[in-house]
């Protein structure tokens, strides 16, 4: 009969292959060696059967070889992974496969207190890490090393037969049936302290020497790859940070008229911007325009010609033309080896008239009862490619319930597709709003995202902004 074995977790990913050579060949017990020779050798003949000296190193050798191979496939894997949790998933599985485990998680927590801080699972559900954390901090085996100056390893073979263990942590850990862990530290003297990682066993184990081994020159150079990784969040949270707060906080409230704006900031922090200012006479402007480039300089480009364009705005807001012929000029001399898009809206909701005009910016979209349409707008040269930009005017008048979409070119390249057929798309999403939807600005412009991006705002290959502005006439 066999011995039983613990509970095991229903729902746990299979077992990952490990390496032929990380495994520590299985010792002979007592009893079970080979049977005695029935004919041994008499006086000094060879014993027949006793491997030479160029075979070990021969086999040792190999052993290397295969070592490195195994690490040099690994490390390339690790490498291909380009997003911070894309990297942490690959480090559980790598881990997982050189100390023979199954089951595993790790915790991002940098030393310098700046985060992310995230915490991943192998085989590991969001509830099942929800009750590991119910453990104490000082209990759980790698949290040792995410105290300062702590650079070991944390081997517990048998954590049900430790002494003084603590009670919660014995409770989790046979209601998720583990009963072994290890743990490396994810830290080295360039990147600092970054987390830990730890692997778990169904039963009583350890990995072997070789596999440990195996297991620090791999977490090392997976901590170098994470901490240019985080770096790199860093630098685009900070992106989307400083976009957001130069736009504005929040959206005016005007009579006669109900906005709301959606924006998503690109991987690397572009220049797409939009705006909602009243304006004297109880009119409201409306402005949605794109920079050059991307990045910390294109962000503050686009701060200072979205601040440029208000001042314009409120001088000559009438006269949209006029508006963008100002700004056009500023660019020109302030930044001359940048261009820009841009549409400028003047709003008089009492009699729902618009006036815009645009220089390179593609035409608002109109969804109303009986209407979806895009407006006849003149064709025009981006900001900064003319001697002198100049494009007529033209006026839109609206009926009640119409809502005008006014966006950047981010949401039709982030398609994919052809701009025809980005056009097509966005078309058919605001002519397919429910109508239950329509009395909601924010409604409407969450509908259109979804549809034109199904895979997200943020799925897309495309390096570019998205800003949707809508603005609903009563």
């Amino acid at each position: 009969m066999s011995a039983p074995h613990p509970p095991k977790v229903a729902g746990i990913d299979p077992t990952l292959p490990t390496p032929a050579h990380t495994v520590a060949p299985t010792p002979a017990g007592p009893g079970t060696g080979p049977a005695p020779d029935p004919h041994p050798p008499v006086g000094n003949a060879p014993l027949p059967h006793a491997p030479a000296p160029g075979a070990l190193l021969q086999d040792r050798l190999a052993g290397w070889v295969s070592d490195l191979t195994t690490l040099h496939e690994l490390t390339e894997r690790l490498s291909r992974a380009n997003t911070l949790d894309s990297a942490l998933h690959e480090l559980l599985r790598a881990g997982a496969a050189l100390v023979g485990a199954r089951r595993g998680l790790v915790v991002l927590e940098p030393g310098d207190g700046l985060g992310p801080r995230t915490t991943l699972g192998l085989g590991l559900g969001p509830a099942d890490l929800g009750h590991i954390e119910t453990v104490p901090h000082g209990s759980l085996s790698h949290g040792a090393l995410l105290e300062p100056g702590t650079q070991t390893e944390a081997v517990r073979p048998d954590l049900l037969a430790e002494d003084g263990l603590d009670p919660r942590h014995r409770e989790v850990a046979g209601r998720l049936g583990y009963a072994a862990s290890y743990a490396l530290p994810l830290a080295t003297d360039f990147a600092g302290r970054l987390g830990a990682a730890v692997w778990l066993y169904d039963e009583p184990a350890k990995p072997h020497e070789r596999q440990r081994h195996l297991a620090g020159l791999y977490a090392r150079h997976a901590t170098e790859h994470l901490a240019r990784l985080v770096e790199v969040d860093r630098t685009r949270a900070r992106m989307a940070t400083i976009t957001e707060e130069l736009l504005p906080s929040r959206l005016p409230r005007v009579t006669g008229v109900q906005l709301a704006a959606r924006h998503r900031t690109g991987p690397r922090g572009g220049g797409d911007w939009y705006d909602a200012l009243p304006l004297p006479d109880a009119a409201l402007g409306l402005s949605v325009g794109s920079v050059t480039g991307s990045g910390p300089s294109a962000v503050a480009a686009m701060g200072r010609l979205r601040a440029s364009l208000r001042a314009y705005a409120v001088m000559e807001g009438e006269d949209p033309v006029a508006v963008l012929s100002d700004l056009e000029l500023l660019l020109r001399l302030t930044e001359p080896a940048r261009s820009a898009t841009a549409l400028f809206a003047y709003c008089e909701p009492a009699l729902r008239k618009i006036t815009l005009a645009g220089a390179g910016h593609s035409p608002p979209l109109l969804l109303g009862e009986r209407r979806t349409e895009f407006a006849e707008t003149s064709v025009s040269a981006p900001l900064g490619m003319l001697a002198c930009w100049e494009a007529p005017s033209v006026e839109i008048q609206a009926e009640a319930g119409d809502t005008v979409l006014l966006y950047t070119d981010g949401l039709l390249h982030r398609t994919g597709e052809p701009m025809d057929r980005a056009f097509a798309r966005l078309h058919a999403a605001a002519a397919g709003v429910p109508r239950a939807l329509r009395l909601d600005p924010g409604a409407v412009a969450d509908h259109v995202l979804r549809a034109v991006l199904p895979d997200g705002s943020c799925g897309a290959d495309s390096e570019e902004d998205v800003v949707l502005l809508a603005a609903r006439f009563d």
